[in-house]
């Protein structure tokens, strides 16, 4: 009789610690993490307020879980890009400059060691998974993805790196821009995009239009591209998969030019809109953040008046190499290194919450497919 009531007395504990929403465990199929370079929280402040006149009016600021999240690499107070990215799907944090490879690691030098990614993760799991980029496939927000390099400059051997992958059959879409750098790079290791094409019979496309409509691994190196377009067509390729996949989508938000990087913050949060309307929340988790934030400052002006008053005058300014003074708006063109947005939703997104290190979001979208490290 004891022991049936010292057995009721923890059942009846464990489940008053529990809340009807964590009893079952949310689990998804599919994840999507949208990755906007250097899209701090004032970045999305002021997309909103160019494209609606108000704040808080882009969609991912409708998505029901926030958290925010420190970009911080190992020794440095701001992150850069590798080691904003690698932290995110490694769960490690490193040393700025660095490709998914612990901070043992001496760049440029000396190979640190290596930290398994997400997408690693789901191509040793069977899924199917897609790299798209309006940057170089291998820059270092994409390169974090499918590659491990000591320096993130190192574009010809992460290029490389897709097509000797540690698990499955690596990445199945990848498509970007770096076309020149790369190639250049690639004549530099003894290869080529024609020899890596025919090698591994994977060809290398220099244009999105010219995949070839049965390819459901396609490749598009090219010289600029279409990322709505990439994105759309990667997901219908992806979405053939039963077992489902991974999906990291990386738009520059960088505001160098205010006007371009506002612009491309609002486009992406559209892109992502109309993504989510595509596939179904309970399997699937959106998850939308930055690698790290960026020295950009909306300090004045009347909401009816321009947000980007004095940009033409700027533009057509001789000197734009320092920072930018717009009427309401200053940039110091540095990364910065507060805490940026992480924003979710669909299954498994209810983890986003709070204060927390970037290298959470590995863990979180870890355990939203229901995997242990």
């Amino acid at each position: 009789m004891r022991f049936h009531i010292l057995i009721l007395s923890a059942f009846l504990c464990v489940a008053s610690l529990m809340s009807p929403g964590q009893a079952k465990p949310e689990r998804a199929k599919n994840v999507i993490l949208f990755l906007a370079d250097a899209g701090g929280i004032p970045t999305l402040n002021a997309a909103s307020f160019l494209e609606y006149k108000a704040p808080q009016k882009l969609h991912i600021q409708s998505w029901p879980h926030v958290g925010l999240s420190d970009t911080s690499p190992v020794g440095n107070y701001v992150s850069d890009s590798a080691n904003g990215m690698t932290s995110i799907v490694t769960g490690v944090k490193t040393r700025n400059g660095v490709i998914s490879q612990g901070p043992d690691v001496v760049r440029g030098k000396q190979d640190g060691r290596v930290s398994k990614t997400i997408l690693e993760y789901a191509e040793e799991r069977g899924l199917k998974t897609g790299v798209v980029t309006t940057q170089s496939i291998a820059d270092a927000t994409p390169a974090a993805c499918y590659a491990h390099a000591n320096d993130r400059g190192k574009w010809g051997e992460i290029f490389s790196q897709a097509f000797t992958p540690r698990y499955g059959d690596g990445v199945d879409v990848l498509m970007g821009t770096g076309r020149e750098r790369i190639g250049t790079q690639l004549a530099a290791l003894g290869t080529s995009y024609e020899k890596l094409a025919a090698e591994h019979k994977r060809p290398i496309n220099e244009r999105l239009e010219d995949v070839a409509a049965d390819n459901m691994r396609p490749i598009v190196v090219a010289d600029k591209i279409d990322v709505r377009a990439a994105a759309l067509r990667t997901l219908e390729i992806l979405q053939k998969s039963k077992q489902g996949y991974f999906l990291m989508i990386e738009w520059d938000a960088h505001t160098d030019d205010p006007k371009a990087g506002l612009e491309h913050v609002v486009g992406f949060d559209k892109l992502a809109k109309e993504i989510e309307a595509k596939v179904n929340l309970k399997d699937t988790l959106l998850l939308f953040t930055a690698d790290h934030s960026f020295g950009f400052q909306l300090d004045g002006g009347a909401i009816d008046e321009p947000l980007l008053a004095g940009y033409d005058e700027w533009k057509n300014s001789a000197d734009k190499k320092g920072a930018v003074r717009l009427k309401n708006i200053y940039v110091n063109r540095r990364h910065t290194g507060e805490e940026v947005a992480a924003m979710a939703t669909g299954a498994g997104a209810s983890q986003v919450k709070g204060f927390f290190p970037n290298t959470k979001l590995f863990h979180i979208m870890l355990g939203a497919y229901g995997w242990k490290p």
